[in-house]
């Protein structure tokens, strides 16, 4: 199983992400993720740099792949534009990016007033935006008038030599078959066999299949989970509240019902070796391919630590 280390655009500076990604290539972290928000969740993450200006700057100080997790081509951002910005990241990249897309939160996606569509038409929208965007790679002049989106006379003049993979997130089981149908991998938080299951057996066979964790590095489990309370705890709102909720205060207010213990089965706090074995090891058995760390809170350098010392020595 590839490691890799989840960079929280959500809740550190630009300055922040670009440590963090070093530190990661020097623990002997794999690969990044790095999340795209027009807002944090909530006010004490505090950040929301701008993730097409992050991975250009990430590949003039590391070498580690980077995948978008994830990317929603769809309301906030004209897939054509999408397609541009990717084509430019797997330049600058050397062929080493990955567009991780969704059909998004309106958290990030409502800020021009549009309507935020039900999900099937978000799946909908999701998979033109795809068809949209491989057209562009390939290097000719486009003309779509789509349902949902129309380019004229658009041609991508900088391309990598092969264009970037798509991996598509889903949680339901409609997305995890327009996943399996259109995506070149499978993106998931959940270290769920059943859903990597639906999506190999609909289409998705051998290709990829991402997953990440968040863990808060510190001293003790209970200082971990204060950390994660206090900067995440929007992880312990249930169901589809993460997709519909518009803005950061509406999810403190939501956050207001959970309890700083409910975070212990969102987060891997402490410094426990053989916590962080355990959630990799969940999601090595549900199946995934490739699993992401994300630390909250100032102790990414302890996880760094932890991790070059113990966990990833003991992985391999």
């Amino acid at each position: 199983m590839k490691i890799g280390y989840f960079l929280s655009s959500e809740e550190f500076t630009p300055a922040e992400l670009l440590e963090q990604a070093q530190g990661a290539e020097r623990a002997g972290f794999e690969a990044l993720w790095i999340s795209d928000h027009y807002h944090p969740w909530v006010d004490a993450q505090g950040q929301s740099p701008f993730v097409w200006s992050m991975i250009g700057a990430l590949s003039q100080v590391c070498s580690l792949p980077v995948t978008t997790a994830v990317t929603c081509p769809t309301v906030r951002i004209h897939p054509a534009v999408i397609a541009q910005a990717a084509a430019t990241s797997a330049v600058l990249h050397g062929g080493r990016f990955v567009l991780g897309v969704g059909t998004g939160e309106a958290l990030n996606e409502h800020i021009f007033g549009d309507a935020w569509p039900q999900a099937d038409v978000r799946l909908e929208m999701l998979e033109e935006a795809v068809a949209v965007m491989r057209e562009l790679w390939g290097g000719g002049f486009v003309n779509h008038h789509g349902k949902h989106y129309t380019v004229e006379h658009a041609r991508i003049y900088t391309l990598p030599d092969t264009p970037p993979p798509i991996y598509v997130s889903g949680f339901g089981p409609k997305a995890i078959d327009l996943a399996a149908r259109i995506g070149d991998g499978y993106v998931s938080t959940m270290p769920d066999g059943e859903m990597v299951r639906r999506f190999r057996e609909n289409g998705g066979g051998d290709k990829p299949c991402q997953a990440g964790f968040k863990a808060a590095y510190a001293d003790s489990e209970d200082e971990g989970m204060r950390i994660a309370y206090e900067r995440w705890p929007n992880a312990g709102v249930p169901g589809e509240l993460s997709q519909v909720l518009p803005s950061p205060r509406h999810f403190e207010q939501a956050s207001e019902l959970v309890k700083p213990e409910m975070l212990k089965e969102a987060f891997v706090c402490g410094n426990s070796v053989d916590a962080h074995l355990e959630m990799i090891d969940k999601n090595a058995k549900a199946g995934f391919d490739e699993v992401y760390v994300a630390n909250t809170g100032p102790h990414h350098q302890g996880l760094f630590d932890l991790y070059q010392r113990e966990v990833l020595p003991r992985l391999r």
